[in-house]
């Protein structure tokens, strides 16, 4: 496994419980993208999910497990839609296009 290593997010966005899962771009599918990008990056380097949900998506897994990889997992999931299908969807216009 690679070594994760990762910038300061530009953003210091809350991310939900759940990541978004519908066939549809949503709005926070765009205020997320950076999140997304920074989760498959971390996932080419064969990166540890838990230092990338307490970095990336700002939840300790030491403290909340659960949370912490239910994050991880939708966000992860997304963030895959989003390279393979959802960004037709924002170069048409986004999720208010």
């Amino acid at each position: 496994m690679g070594e994760f290593s990762v910038l300061e997010p530009l953003l210091d966005l809350t991310v939900d419980d759940i990541a978004p899962s519908g066939a549809n771009l949503t709005v926070y599918d765009e205020e997320h993208l950076a999140t997304y990008w920074r989760l498959l990056d971390a996932d080419a380097e064969g990166a540890d999910w838990r230092e990338v949900a307490r970095v990336v998506l700002h939840v300790d897994p030491a403290r909340e497990w659960d949370r912490a990889r239910r994050a991880f997992d939708s966000h992860l999931a997304r963030a895959k839609w989003m390279a393979d299908y959802g960004y037709r969807q924002l170069l048409r216009g986004g999720a208010l296009g």
